[in-house]
């Protein structure tokens, strides 16, 4: 007999992600008749999720109870995990996040995780996560926190130095870079056993095994790239050659933590064809939800993201490996800063979340992204102080802005822009 829980996920009204995991809780039996509470702001769009979610559950036959709410707090009393996939005005604040550094004549790309868009997204996103947090703290104190919401890193950091709210992120980048090596060796992606740490979007692949045979395919990668197609993931491999390992999980997400990423192509976040997807979802979901259209065979099947069997593990105490989560360092990798946020293996079981080691990263790699950690650092003391000089500094230390003048002019023009988002939350 399956043990209930009552799930809440925050940020129900989107579209693509919230399909996803509607997909993944109802396709894992270990949480049949549970409360699944969707909770948005936009009661018309997220009264559709819900609509949805009732069709899915029934379709699936996962017994959950299925309720919608925009009163945040009301919700959360009693929950035992809660979903966080929540944004702020996500693509026009992201727009501006690289295109205000770019007339300033900082080249970088995407301008989401790294660089003064990574900036921004943490000064206006950690306040209203921290509100999350402080109701959680009063309602529902023993609650996993999952988060989904970028700046990954950062929020985790957050989290993890000024709430004792027990707190994993989560993120597919770890198998982007298992399929990238997988296509490069021509080999099943399913065939491909990756073993990776460091930070979200920026982790270094340390083993690459055949999954059958336990043979390290290492050596096989490195001859199938001199062969590959040159125009794939250049400027991962460009790095590949020079520190000898895949860091992950893509060119352009990379390319965000490093003072030369903009080789990765010196362009935004393709917003209009994320905007043409997400109105092709939600058209899509309508139809099906008005009959006239028919559910697509894969909505009652695993979307791949890890987040429903965090739940299940935690809530059977089934002792569950999880390829990938972001968790606090605190001696997980020994060359990276404890006070950190890392993306380690880890498992779970009914005690929580407990991070895998594979020991110290090598040497050049770690000293790679310890210039970033220290970004994040101080990124996340701006935010929760609400601090522009704090700001200012990280800006200054972080290795994508090349401008002390640049770095004044971004900041006094983002700042303005995100100023109703920023506040102390300490």
């Amino acid at each position: 007999m399956a043990k209930a829980t009552k799930i809440v996920f925050l940020g129900a009204g989107s579209a693509s992600f919230g399909l996803s995991m509607l997909r993944d809780l109802f396709g894992a039996p270990e949480l049949r008749g549970s409360t699944l509470v969707l909770v948005g702001l936009d009661a018309a769009r997220l009264g559709v999720t819900a609509e949805l979610a009732r069709l899915l559950n029934e379709r699936t036959g996962a017994g959950f109870v299925i309720e919608h709410s925009t009163d945040r707090r009301a919700a959360l009393d009693g929950a035992g995990f809660v979903v966080n996939a929540t944004a702020i005005d996500r693509n026009r604040l992201w727009k501006m996040d690289f295109e205000v550094p770019k007339k300033h004549g900082i080249r970088h790309t995407l301008g989401e995780n790294g660089g003064p868009g990574g900036l921004f997204f943490t000064l206006r996103t950690l306040p209203l996560v921290f509100d999350f947090i402080r109701d959680i703290e009063q309602l529902c104190p023993d609650a996993l926190f999952l988060n989904y919401s970028n700046p990954e890193s950062r929020i985790v950091l957050a989290v993890g130095r000024y709430s004792k709210v027990r707190c994993i992120g989560l993120c597919h980048g770890i198998f982007m870079g298992r399929d990238a090596v997988a296509d490069i060796m021509g080999l099943p992606r399913e065939r491909v056993e990756v073993w990776g740490a460091g930070l979200n979007h920026f982790q270094c692949l340390l083993q690459i095994r055949d999954r059958l045979t336990g043979e390290d395919l290492a050596p096989r990668l490195r001859e199938a790239e001199q062969r590959f197609d040159s125009n794939a993931w250049r400027f991962t491999r460009r790095l590949y050659r020079a520190f000898g390992y895949w860091l992950t999980c893509s060119d352009d997400h990379l390319g965000e933590y490093l003072a030369y990423g903009w080789q990765a192509g010196e362009r935004g976040y393709d917003f209009a064809g994320d905007e043409r997807s997400r109105a092709e979802t939600l058209a899509q979901i309508d139809g099906v939800l008005a009959g006239t259209m028919p559910m697509p065979a894969w909505w009652t099947e695993p979307s791949g993201e890890r987040g429903a069997a965090v739940i299940a593990a935690m809530l059977r105490d089934q002792k569950r490996f999880v390829e990938s989560g972001i968790v606090m360092n605190r001696g997980v990798i020994p060359n990276l800063p404890a006070e950190l946020a890392v993306e380690v293996p880890v498992t779970v079981d009914a005690a929580g979340v407990h991070p895998v080691s594979l020991g110290p990263l090598p040497d050049p790699v770690a000293k790679l992204m310890s210039m970033q950690a220290h970004v994040q650092q101080l990124a996340v003391e701006a935010a929760m102080h609400a601090s522009k000089q704090l700001a200012l500094q990280a800006l200054l230390i972080d290795p994508v802005v090349n401008s002390a003048i640049a770095a004044e002019q971004i900041l006094d023009e983002l700042w303005e822009i995100n100023r109703p988002y920023i506040r102390a939350c300490v």
